[in-house]
């Protein structure tokens, strides 16, 4: 794991710098709680731990069947 120190307004790129595959930027810091902005592309998925768990505990789920060439789902 590596640990770095940011402050505020300070980024992290991830990736080649040159075509950085997305930044990790401290947006905020207000007292013990620190604001993070994630900029990466939509197709890459970015999730707190707890919601990456249940994510996980969860397993596969089906969102939508096709059914004679057109898709149905919530």
């Amino acid at each position: 794991m590596l640990v770095i120190t940011r402050r505020e307004g300070e980024e992290v790129v991830i990736g080649d710098p040159r075509n950085p595959i997305g930044v990790v930027r401290i947006a905020s810091i207000k007292g013990d709680r620190v604001r993070v902005a994630f900029d990466f592309p939509r197709q890459i998925e970015v999730h707190r731990r707890e919601v990456a768990n249940q994510i996980l505990d969860q397993g596969p789920q089906v969102i939508g069947t096709i059914k004679n060439g057109v898709a149905t789902g919530p």
